[in-house]
């Protein structure tokens, strides 16, 4: 008798998978260029319903932040100016960015990342980012 071969992965394409599979991520670096290009192997071309709490979000990046998205007290990037990182889309459609759909970002730290999104977004983001109240508070930190 013949056993049918199991389907084996090469071991970038099982952890890909896994990455894609996983909604949460907590207290660990997360590198979106590797994200996302994961979720596009798999025909996700947005990241959707993940939550990251406590994680170190990193760049190199231009993150979309669509649907119902949300960031509670993060630290969105090393600036004294929130507007160097804000990037208002000139056209309906985006290419090059990450798309975030329905995500939550807990007490997360973003490192050279980038945010645009709808006009409402941008200014919402401009408004609740401003400077530290206190050395304990790094810059442009949302509450």
């Amino acid at each position: 008798m013949t056993e049918t071969p199991k389907a084996t992965f090469a071991s970038n394409e099982a952890f890909g998978r896994a990455l894609v599979a996983r909604q949460t991520f907590e207290k660990e670096a997360v590198w979106l260029p590797l994200l996302t290009v994961h979720h596009w192997n798999a025909g996700q071309m947005s990241i959707k319903g993940k939550t990251f709490t406590d994680c170190l979000i990193e760049g190199p990046a231009v993150m979309a932040v669509m649907g119902d998205t949300r960031f509670e007290d993060c630290a969105m990037g090393i600036t004294s100016d929130m507007r160097t990182l804000l990037y208002r889309p000139l056209g309906e459609k985006l290419a090059g960015v990450v798309g975030f759909e329905d995500c939550s970002f807990v007490r997360c730290k973003f490192l050279q990342v980038g945010f645009t999104g709808s006009e409402a977004l941008l200014e919402e983001l401009q408004t609740k980012i401003g400077k530290a109240p206190d050395a304990a508070r790094p810059e442009g930190t949302i509450q």
